[in-house]
């Protein structure tokens, strides 16, 4: 079973073809086959359930200018410029100039190589869509900007260019919910955790998102709410997704007990009401509360609910981590995950180390079905209950931690390796078997020398290529501390 989003991914997308305006009289019927090749496109990028505005073609200065305020009314996350033919850079200049969303040059051209024996100037014209890249880029480059990326290929049955298009579609999707996100926030990081401290204008800054103050309090009494009724749908919920086997090697794990099923179930329907009354796209917390008290009851039994809303697309961090919440919501919304990880155990003997933590994950990627276990203490926290155990899925993964430079700027650090076949401890929280290149004491040393947090986000494929395109948008620098690999994703 899968958990269903609690929101679907979508984006704004804004789409406006280019060509040479005095190229139509001069070729009857050259329009219309370029409308239609815009029509083709915009049919493809609708398929990635995004909103599409399309302005037409642009064909000269004054319909480039007379498009800019159009599309920045639009509330969009990303541009396609379709190159449907040759288009001088006037067509292209005003808009680059004035939009302050990522815009990206799109030249598929119909044919995949011209009938040379049959080829003429319509048919050149027709597959043109190449000839003014340059012309955009260096103009781009020219005006102080970055040069737009581009996809090149062929309109039809070409599955890289496909690729890329849903490449850029996902990463619209990243930056509409990044922009617009309310990240909910209550407590206060672990006293001695000086990584976890963060400025929430400087994320506000950087991301768009808003931080959220709220109270364990409110949770608390959001808590005595929760009906029985609601409570045993809960519990039909967790008992379908989870397996509770029989302890192993670790004494203080026990099969999953009645009553901290009760307690994770109760929480986990509290925390539903308390994201919906905050009108919440994350969360990052971390409360004690007093001993035997209700409050130290309720924040010490978020795991299940928590890892229930991480699977649904709502990021959830313990111990305060906001930064790693906004890294889970980038994968989440790449579509690949995102796990709240750390680095445990290095094993020597088979050359990889354990990636895991205790707390919230997203269970749609785990390998196999997740497993519940009770837990009569949990290391270095107070409190005790339910808590969640699996892997990331075999294959490909992506690791991305969020980091401050000395001189305040946010930083992504990125590796790419694969989780890799084999048993991890059965001690109630997550361990991946995570091997990376070139082997792990210098993937190690090349990690921590970044300046990373000790948390990071953990998700399935290899997606390095894709955040560092983010961080350009976002204006942030970003280390990939891995060698480059072909996306499995």
């Amino acid at each position: 079973m899968r958990v269903a989003r609690r929101k679907q991914r979508t984006a704004n997308i804004g789409i406006f073809g280019v060509g040479f305006h005095k190229y139509w009289p001069q070729f009857d019927g050259l329009l219309d086959e370029m409308k239609h090749k815009l029509d083709v496109f915009v049919d493809r990028v609708k398929c990635e359930q995004v909103q599409v505005t399309c302005l037409g073609i642009v064909d000269d200065a004054p319909s480039a200018y007379a498009a800019l305020p159009q599309l920045k009314a639009a509330d969009l996350d990303l541009v396609f410029c379709d190159m449907l033919t040759y288009a001088t850079s006037a067509s292209f200049a005003a808009i680059m100039r004035g939009l302050d969303v990522p815009l990206v040059l799109v030249a598929l051209q119909p044919l995949k190589a011209l009938d040379y024996s049959q080829a003429s100037t319509y048919m050149q014209l027709c597959n043109d869509d190449l000839c003014a890249v340059p012309e955009f880029t260096g103009v781009a480059i020219r005006m102080g900007k970055q040069p737009p990326p581009v996809i090149l290929g062929t309109l039809h049955d070409d599955p890289v260019a496909n690729a890329e298009i849903t490449k850029w579609c996902d990463i619209a999707k990243v930056l509409h919910d990044l922009t617009r996100a309310r990240i909910g926030h209550f407590g206060h990081p672990i006293e001695h955790m000086l990584d976890m401290q963060t400025d929430q204008t400087a994320l506000t800054a950087a991301f768009g998102c808003h931080i959220v103050q709220t109270e364990a309090d409110e949770l608390l009494e959001l808590e005595q709410t929760v009906t029985a009724d609601e409570i045993e749908a809960k519990k039909v919920q967790i008992l379908d997704l989870f397996d509770t086997p029989d302890p192993k090697s670790d004494p203080i794990t026990e099969k999953l007990t009645e009553a901290d099923l009760q307690v994770a179930a109760r929480v986990a329907v509290a925390l539903d009401k308390f994201v919906d009354t905050h009108n919440l796209d994350g969360l990052a917390y971390y409360y004690e509360g007093q001993e035997n008290s209700p409050t130290r009851e309720l924040v010490t039994n978020l795991i299940v609910g928590n890892s229930l809303l991480t699977a649904a697309g709502f990021p959830m961090c313990g111990e305060s981590d906001l930064k790693t919440c906004i890294t889970m919501m980038i994968m989440d919304r790449l579509d690949i995950g995102g796990s709240f990880a750390e680095f445990h155990p290095i094993d020597f003997s088979e050359g990889f180390v354990l990636v895991g933590h205790d707390g919230p994950h997203h269970i749609n990627i785990a390998e196999g079905k997740p497993v519940l276990r009770s837990l009569s203490k949990y290391h270095g926290k107070p409190g005790s209950g339910a808590s969640v155990e699996f892997k990331i899925k075999e294959g490909p993964i992506t690791m991305l931690s969020l980091s401050v430079t000395a001189a305040g700027r946010f930083k992504f650090i990125v590796a790419e390796g694969e989780s890799v076949r084999g048993p991890i401890p059965p001690t109630g929280n997550t361990n991946t078997r995570g091997s990376f290149r070139p082997d792990v004491r210098t993937f190690l040393k090349r990690w921590v020398a970044e300046g990373p947090t000790h948390h990071f986000a953990l998700g399935v494929g290899h997606e390095a290529q894709t955040i560092q395109e983010i961080a350009k948008i976002l204006e942030l620098e970003c280390a990939v501390v891995t060698p480059p690999q072909t996306n499995t994703a």
